[in-house]
């Protein structure tokens, strides 16, 4: 890791069942030295869906569907997802979700709920620096 950063490479979508045991989830914090949120990368592979209907006791999730439809169960209720679909769950919420007939993709980002203390426009700061890319 260098002292401002942290990058790793898990290859294609679509071998994410041929990494971490071929369970179709890779959890990034760990390997990037995460330290304000955990983040997995997932893969249900078609008809499957996820074995288990959970909740959290502090952190609440955002799950980013990338490519795929399904459908996604929070409640008691189901509603479909599919490429584009964002869905946000607080800690107590009990979800699961499944994939329909192409595999599903989705990015899992999950956080303390009511830690975030300022959003990008407050947070960022322009800085001189000028890239490869940039005249």
């Amino acid at each position: 890791m260098e002292k401002n950063f942290s990058a790793q490479d898990i290859g294609l979508l679509a071998d994410l069942l041929k990494i971490e045991g071929g369970k179709g989830k890779y959890f990034a914090g760990k390997n990037l030295g995460l330290t304000g949120c955990e983040v997995s990368v997932n893969c249900l592979p078609a008809g499957t869906g996820v074995p288990f209907v959970h909740a959290h006791k502090q952190n609440e999730e955002l799950y980013i569907f990338v490519r795929g439809e399904g459908v996604f169960y929070i409640d008691g209720k189901e509603f479909p997802v599919c490429e584009g679909s964002l869905v946000r769950v607080a800690p107590e919420g009990e979800r699961a979700c499944k994939a329909g007939a192409a595999d599903l993709y989705y990015i899992c980002i999950q956080t303390q709920a009511g830690s975030l203390q300022q959003a990008t426009f407050d947070d960022g700061v322009l800085k001189e620096t000028k890239t490869s890319w940039m005249k």
